[in-house]
């Protein structure tokens, strides 16, 4: 009897962490069909009331201001999520492949970033950009872009959190498919395009979305690094907090395609997992003949 209600009272828990996690975002979906009146805006003072149904938020969502700072995110968010990507899975690939003691520091040093806040990373990204630009007025270089700035500062703290979902995936991998391959004659650049990185590709898909995620998702280290005020997370922050309000249908477009793609991706890698595991339980059934038993 303990033992049931103990289950049936860690479901409730779960329900309601669950509902308090999601309710804000179900909200937001429904008010962003809300007709807010002037300008279609919500602010603070009109957030919880439904004046009808409109599609006008997400007619508009591409004009004015709104719509090139909703572009121009997704332009950084797209070029250094791809960058972080492609250097996380080098680096994580490059950490394995090293000595126990020496891979056990890489990882906690590289780690640091995931757990320093966010005030302190934007801070010192603002600093030192602010020292790299004074060494090039004093060098008669131009200095570096607000859009290049923020390409960096976003690659660099989303690295670590692909090396953190590529890592898990190769110490499943069996580094005996490499050395096949090196052994039917593949080189070893050949070895790891064809066997290394298809075999490991759900952990880089992973670490793609998380870094896609905290590309769109920043706000802390866009607001230090960059003196560029259209991009979306510092828009809707300027937006929300004056007379203008902000425009609902944003955040919900970004939401949606970025929970269609996670889900795709984890059904992926739920699906895989159970086809080695049917492999898997195949291979135990046959006996060294070769027969089934």
């Amino acid at each position: 009897m303990v033992k049931k209600a103990a289950k049936s009272l860690k479901y409730v828990y779960l329900g309601l962490m669950i509902f308090f996690l999601y309710i804000p975002i179900i909200y937001l979906i429904v008010f962003s069909f809300n007709d807010f009146g002037t300008g279609r805006r919500v602010s603070y003072t009109n957030i919880g009331a439904w004046k009808g149904f409109t599609l006008d938020n997400y007619a508009n969502i591409f004009t004015g201001e709104a719509g090139k700072a909703l572009i121009l995110t997704l332009e950084i968010a797209a070029v250094s999520s791809v960058l972080a990507t492609v250097l996380g899975t080098a680096a994580a690939i490059g950490i394995y492949a090293m000595k126990k003691r020496s891979r056990n520091l890489i990882l906690n040093v590289s780690q640091l970033p995931m757990v320093n806040p966010d005030l302190v990373t934007g801070i010192t990204f603002m600093m030192l950009f602010a020292f790299v630009n004074g060494l090039l007025v004093r060098l008669g270089v131009n200095q570096i872009g607000d859009v290049p700035k923020l390409i960096i500062a976003h690659v660099t703290f989303s690295v670590p959190y692909v090396i953190f979902s590529v890592m898990p995936r190769l110490r499943q991998s069996s580094g005996l498919l490499y050395e096949a391959a090196m052994d039917l004659g593949c080189s070893p650049s050949k070895a790891l395009w064809k066997v290394v990185i298809p075999d490991i590709m759900p952990g880089i898909s992973s670490g793609f979305i998380m870094a896609l995620t905290m590309s769109l998702d920043d706000f802390v280290v866009s607001y230090f690094v960059s003196d560029l005020r259209s991009v979306l997370s510092v828009y809707i922050y300027s937006s929300a907090r004056g007379t203008r309000g902000v425009n609902p249908a944003l955040a919900t477009v970004i939401f949606i395609p970025l929970v269609t793609l996670l889900l795709v991706v984890n059904l992926r890698r739920l699906a895989k997992e159970r086809e080695y595991e049917i492999q898997n339980k195949k291979v135990k059934l046959k006996d060294k003949g070769g027969n089934l038993k």
